[in-house]
């Protein structure tokens, strides 16, 4: 559990200014599980040079096929997940923040990846990413009790942003909003 107690799935991990790891380095991550046994999550801000084009080759026609691939993190880095906004798969894919789902079948992977979009549903949007981050057991306890990272409840929109080298930015300016509102006791008000 996280230092307040509580698990902390669906929120964001963003990287503290001072982290310096390249695996990570002004990063957000998407905590997909996070248990008594560890943590599991993408990095949700890191394109990679490879096209989605060349990653399915494969596959045949894909759906923005010169999209970038995503690096969702160093672990196990040929395994691809898909987290998308299509409404219509909700049933079969789990919601890993609001509005957005984790493809979890070969027939989820189709219908967002492979089938021509439908015109009246051009707000669909998915990111291909390989790999993910994860941490053993108290692992991310730790590295949060360092200030290695700050936590935010994570934002849909955010997650399938057109520009993803702001979105750490924008959390970061979200963290700072939400710690100037944080109420300090004031033992001595001289020493202001």
């Amino acid at each position: 559990m996280s230092d307040t107690g509580q698990f902390l799935q669906g929120h964001f991990l963003v990287a503290a200014h001072h982290l310096k790891d390249p695996n990570f380095f002004r990063t957000v991550v998407l905590l997909l599980e996070h248990n008594d046994d560890g943590a599991m999550g993408l990095v949700i801000n890191r394109p990679s040079a490879m096209t989605i084009r060349k990653a399915l080759t494969q596959t045949g026609d894909v759906n923005d096929a010169d999209a970038p691939m995503f690096v969702g993190g160093p672990v196990e880095t040929t395994s691809l997940f898909i987290l998308h906004n299509c409404t219509a798969l909700a049933a079969q894919d789990r919601e890993v923040a609001p509005g957005v789902f984790l493809s979890g079948s070969e027939t989820s992977f189709d219908a967002v990846v492979r089938t021509p979009p439908d015109v009246s549903a051009k707000s669909s949007r998915f990111r291909l990413l390989s790999g993910y981050a994860g941490w053993g057991a108290d692992q991310l306890e730790s590295e949060l009790a360092r200030g290695d990272w700050y936590t935010l409840p994570a934002d849909g929109a955010l997650i399938l942003e057109d520009d993803p080298y702001g979105i750490w930015e924008v959390c970061i300016r979200r963290i700072q909003r939400t710690m100037r509102i944080i109420r300090q006791e004031i033992r001595n008000p001289e020493w202001n």
